[in-house]
């Protein structure tokens, strides 16, 4: 008999566990990395809620590849209604690519 926790199979109560992991810790690469200076997942803070972020790139192929470069370099101009015209600061090299990846993958996952 297959262990269950309120219905649930044991394989998909383990992996809920591994998604929670993973979730904190894209939340401390982004505390470490600066995110949260202007950033919240919830709430508009000078950029964007990061749940607004993934809402906006919700089924878009070129989400993750636009996503990543405009970490990297900066800029502004796609959410100036939310920031008022303060623009994104480049986050490349001081954040290493890999984690720009990381940290965007968790933002479209929201």
């Amino acid at each position: 008999m297959k262990a269950r926790w309120l219905g649930i199979p044991a394989a998909a109560v383990l992996m809920m566990g591994i998604g929670q992991a993973a979730n904190a810790d894209a939340q401390a690469l982004a505390k470490k990395s600066g995110c949260f200076a202007c950033h919240s997942i919830e709430k508009k803070v000078v950029g964007p809620a990061w749940k607004d972020v993934a809402a906006k790139y919700k089924g878009d192929a070129g989400a993750q590849a636009a996503l990543i470069g405009k970490v990297k370099k900066g800029g502004k101009g796609n959410w100036t209604s939310v920031t008022g015209g303060v623009p994104m600061p480049p986050y490349s090299p001081r954040v290493a690519d890999a984690d720009i990846e990381t940290l965007v993958d968790f933002i479209l996952s929201l």
